[in-house]
């Protein structure tokens, strides 16, 4: 009976802890979105969404943008068709990478969300295949990846939703926010997604601010056993 004590004050005090980090982040950001206005913090995750393998020995997705590799094109038809615009670097043997297409896109949910609201461009880390950066200068997708500083894969690049003004320029200026490897999980992964479709970044900088609140919402919809159990 102790030991059922125990376990329920340390659920209360874990709930208590993550209704506070909600609290302190929507005081110090008043600014942060209402849940309503926010898509669900978890969703189906089937049927699951079966990658493509490429011959090139990369995972891909079959909605991936079908380009010319002109970043100034591929940027205008994301912002004329109302999503953002990304490019994410690959390359083969890379497990990270194949997690990424197999276990986290493979969520119908997540990849739902992507596809609706993202035009993303596939590149290879090491890949010989001309670009078009934003300055109008050409190379291959490995001198690309040098000049943009990227060297781990998965690594995203979001871009600014407007390039009004920003003629001629490239890399971090045209660029929404820092870029993060994506090495991690589901839902870090989908948050960062949300995070950058809503222009969260213009409010708050910090994305885990954002992040643990989405949390506590997960934590909310999980049933009182599972939360126990946790």
């Amino acid at each position: 009976m102790l030991n059922g004590l125990h376990g329920s004050c340390r659920l209360v005090a874990l709930v208590l802890v993550a209704l506070a980090l909600v609290a302190l982040a929507v005081s110090v950001h008043p600014g942060m979105p209402a849940a309503q206005d926010l898509p669900p913090p978890v969703g189906p995750e089937g049927p699951r969404v079966a990658p493509r393998h490429e011959e090139q020995g990369l995972y891909s997705q079959s909605w991936f943008q079908l380009s010319f590799l002109d970043l100034r094109e591929d940027f205008n038809e994301a912002r004329a068709e109302g999503k953002r615009f990304a490019v994410i670097f690959e390359q083969r043997g890379c497990p990270y990478c194949a997690k990424l297409h197999t276990e986290i896109l493979a969520l119908k949910y997540i990849n739902d969300y992507l596809r609706e609201n993202f035009r993303i461009v596939q590149l290879d880390l090491w890949g010989a295949r001309e670009v078009t950066d934003f300055d109008g200068a050409r190379m291959p997708e490995k001198v690309l990846a040098e000049r943009w500083g990227v060297i781990f894969t998965p690594t995203v690049v979001f871009f600014k939703d407007d390039l009004t003004g920003l003629d001629g320029k490239w890399g971090r200026r045209v660029e929404a926010i820092e870029r993060l490897p994506l090495s991690y999980g589901q839902h870090t992964f989908y948050d960062l997604f949300v995070w950058v479709r809503l222009k969260l970044y213009e409010k708050d900088r910090n994305f885990q601010r954002f992040h643990i609140s989405r949390i506590a919402e997960r934590e909310a919809l999980q049933p009182a056993e599972t939360r126990k159990g946790n």
